[in-house]
């Protein structure tokens, strides 16, 4: 049976990041809160797929663990980027510094009802840890401000959501509150470990306050991410993990395992409720905010609105996902929507009482701006991550893609530059599981394209993906967009609004006119030669351009074929390629 922790007992820390305890006592210090996102990151990692398993409540949509996961995860990308700034210095980043970008890096990357609650929580920490003029814990902080920093966290978590419900990752955050109040004046190491062990004590307890866990034969799922990640502050403050608990009484309730009725398949819903997730980041007022948590209170339900300072991540379930989002755009600016569709999510898990299908042979996994675009590598047999604009997928995102693909051997496309070490972190997660993964360095869609067009999984793999990185680097990439603001680039200074002509990822041409500015950047692409030009259009750009550019091609350059298709929203109102 798996340990709600999700670390077995003993496991070292990564060894750069491993220190030993002060002599006076021990002390959360920057590099303690580096040490915890690095070890919160890992053992989320491991410990995913059990969580996702028994997440019933809310929404049994079987997420919850990856949701943690990829909510951590930006939190300890935005810790590494502290260090990394302060790498040319003198000095070490200051405590507040760390939890300032570890609950910051949170708050933009929160997903699901158990991440924004949890990076409100780290946010309830990171106010008391970092209170202004508070100079003698500048550097570090000692175990009484630790364990203020955890009862602020559980407040300010309970304030966050509309209608809290005992039994979840509250009344574990709650629980783990009073066990470091507990540990009176004692230094940091010993406060959360009272935390963390008052904190277990109470997810085995959460089946009891609330039915459905009951029914399932689990603990909220929230709540034993909770406990894994104050397993892991544990580890990073001491260098060890908390010991395991010892024998529970039979029928004790403890993880997926533990007396579930033999007719309950994970992911099966708990109850009927509203048919959308939805998910911003909300750029607004306080005062705003008060009015949108209203509006969307009535709209439906697991509201939960998190952040501050002008900066909120928005959660709510409602039937007309419109709505909610209208909502917010009365509010202030949101931006980085995500809508999911419940029903969705259900129908792409396999039902448990078929037979588990049979792993295919080899399959291909790429990174997509556009729906256009998506349906088109489906097409061709791809699975498919939806990057967003200004949204790039995170490394579980794609190593979760993998795994769906459910193949002995893929070939991995990210189609950006930008995702080159996010691709090799999820390639590496998914070699762990046993899945052989080929990243071919693809830095546009338009060569991803090339490249699945030659794919074959009849032939060897390492054929397969010679072949296929082969086709990918005989295309040359270009693109069409729009300057947002003024700024220097490789073609001189551009203006607002001016629109730019990018070849192999360098401005090339800035124009003001969308159509012969592609005329240039088609001029001097194929002025090297080519055989066949692909032009990916978003669904905002005329259909009358495309006939222009195919026009201009077929005048200007004999013997080069093009091929045109839509992108739907991609962010980018054209893509060239050049093979």
């Amino acid at each position: 049976m798996p340990e709600p922790e999700g670390e077995p007992a003993g496991s070292p820390p990564p060894a750069p990041h491993q220190r030993p305890p002060h002599r006076g006592g021990v002390l959360l210090d920057a590099p303690a809160v580096r040490r915890w996102s690095a070890l919160a990151l890992a053992a989320l990692g491991r410990a995913r797929e059990d969580i996702d398993a028994i997440n019933v409540y809310p929404v049994a949509d079987g997420d919850t663990g990856t949701n943690l996961y990829l909510t951590v995860e930006s939190a300890a990308q935005a810790v590494e980027a502290v260090f990394a700034a302060h790498e040319t210095g003198a000095t070490r980043p200051a405590l507040s510094d760390a939890v300032r970008a570890m609950a910051h890096g949170a708050l933009i990357g929160a997903r699901g009802n158990s991440g924004t609650i949890l990076a409100q929580l780290l946010r309830g920490m990171a106010q008391v840890l970092t209170t202004p003029g508070d100079e003698a814990h500048a550097a570090h902080a000692d175990g009484p401000l630790l364990a203020r920093a955890l009862r602020r966290a559980a407040d300010s978590a309970y304030g966050a959501v509309a209608h809290p419900v005992e039994g979840t990752v509250l009344t574990v955050a709650t629980a783990a509150a009073d066990g470091a109040d507990a540990a009176g004046a004692a230094d940091c190491a010993a406060v959360a470990r009272a935390a963390h062990d008052v904190a277990l004590a109470a997810l085995g307890e959460t089946p009891r306050h609330l039915a459905v866990l009951a029914r399932a034969g689990v603990v909220d799922a929230g709540g034993r991410g909770f406990v894994t990640v104050l397993h892991t502050l544990v580890e990073a403050l001491t260098g060890e993990a908390p010991a395991r608990p010892g024998p529970r009484p039979p029928g004790d309730l403890v993880g997926p395992c533990a007396a579930a009725p033999a007719d309950h398949t994970p992911g099966e819903a708990a109850t009927e409720g509203p048919a959308y997730e939805v998910i911003y980041l909300l750029d607004a007022e306080d005062a705003a905010v008060d009015r949108l948590r209203g509006r969307l209170d009535a709209l439906g339900d697991s509201l939960v609105v998190v952040g501050g300072d002008g900066l909120w991540n928005v959660h709510v379930h409602v039937d007309d996902a419109g709505a909610a989002v209208e909502a917010g755009i009365e509010a202030g600016r949101p931006h980085r929507v995500r809508i999911t569709h419940f029903g969705a999510q259900t129908a792409a898990r396999p039902d448990a009482a078929q037979p588990p299908r049979e792993r295919a042979p080899r399959a291909v996994v790429a990174v997509v701006p556009g729906e256009g675009l998506a349906e088109l590598y489906a097409q061709g047999g791809a699975t498919t991550v939806h990057a967003r604009a200004g949204e790039p997928p995170a490394s579980g995102e794609l190593a979760e893609a993998i795994r769906r693909a459910h193949a002995h051997e893929v070939v991995l496309l990210p189609n950006d530059p930008e995702l080159r070490h996010t691709a090799a972190a999820a390639a590496e997660q998914a070699r762990g599981d046993g899945i052989r993964v080929a990243l071919i360095p693809t830095r546009s869609a338009v060569q991803g394209i090339a490249a699945l067009a030659v794919h074959e999984g009849g032939r060897r793999f390492d054929e397969d993906v010679v072949a296929m990185t082969s086709a990918a680097g005989a295309t040359r990439h270009g693109a069409i967009s729009v300057a947002e603001r003024q700024s220097w680039t490789t073609a001189g200074i551009c203006q607002a609004g001016d629109v730019l002509g990018l070849v192999d990822g360098d401005v090339a041409v800035i124009g003001t006119d969308l159509t012969d500015t592609a005329r240039t950047v088609l001029d001097r692409m194929l002025s090297a030669g080519g055989e066949m030009v692909t032009l990916v259009l978003d669904d905002e750009v005329p259909e009358q351009v495309a006939d222009l550019l195919e026009r201009h091609v077929r005048t200007r350059h004999l013997a080069v074929d093009t091929v045109v298709y839509r992108g739907g929203r991609q962010g980018s109102p054209m893509l060239i390629g050049v093979e």
